[in-house]
């Protein structure tokens, strides 16, 4: 592996390291708005990406997935990756049903708006002739929107499936004993269904379409 191809692994991971963090600032925030100030006691309304790391989910995984890739391994698919989850006192929601949706929906809601603004960057990028520019912008904005979607598959812990709980009224006590199982069923999801083509086909068609919004 040489130097550029090191390159290309840091300049993605740090690309993943922010939209992570702007995913979970998304759930602190509108946990804040809604009543509940767990996450802000714990210095979790913020823009810091400390904060939201977790050393296994948000380091070793994910390079190690990045430089598995780079090589061309078969393993690369077996590593994902996650945030420390950002804790929310339901008892503390006004509205306890809905806002719990509202906090659930919030962090790829923020993927879904990164992704929008970043596609804006890369018309920018063309307009002052950077290539790079609007390369790098472009490539953020897929993968803010891949995370949007992935987060919306309703398999614990994902955002997707505690929207299902809320819907069907689902204990969160039966949810988190699914739950305990989650990482299991999702590597087992995405290394034997078509899930992964489908995620990747629904971000490009959006990534096509936003890039029409502003004349790409």
């Amino acid at each position: 592996m040489d130097s550029h191809q090191i390159i290309d692994i840091l300049i993605i991971y740090i690309g993943l390291v922010v939209l992570l963090t702007f995913h979970e600032f998304g759930h602190a925030w509108m946990a804040l708005k809604c009543g509940d100030d767990t996450a802000k006691n714990e210095g979790r309304v913020s823009l810091n990406p400390l904060v939201h790391i977790d050393p296994i989910g948000t380091v070793i995984l994910p390079l190690a997935g990045l430089f598995l890739a780079m090589r061309g391994s078969a393993f690369a698919g077996l590593l994902i990756g996650w945030a420390k989850p950002v804790p929310v006192n339901i008892s503390n929601l006004r509205n306890p049903k809905l806002d719990d949706i509202l906090v659930t929906m919030a962090g790829p809601w923020m993927n879904l708006l990164l992704a929008v603004l970043l596609v804006g960057l890369a018309r920018i990028g063309v307009a002052v002739h950077s290539t790079a520019m609007h390369d790098v912008c472009l490539a953020a904005a897929r993968l803010s929107l891949f995370l949007c979607f992935f987060n919306l598959v309703p398999i614990p812990p994902l955002d997707g499936s505690h929207v299902v709980r809320i819907l069907i009224g689902m204990s969160y006590e039966t949810y988190l004993q699914i739950a305990r199982f989650g990482i299991i069923l999702i590597l087992l999801v995405f290394n034997l269904t078509a899930l992964p083509e489908l995620l990747r086909a629904v971000t490009a068609a959006s990534i096509q379409i936003m890039e029409g919004w502003f004349g790409l």
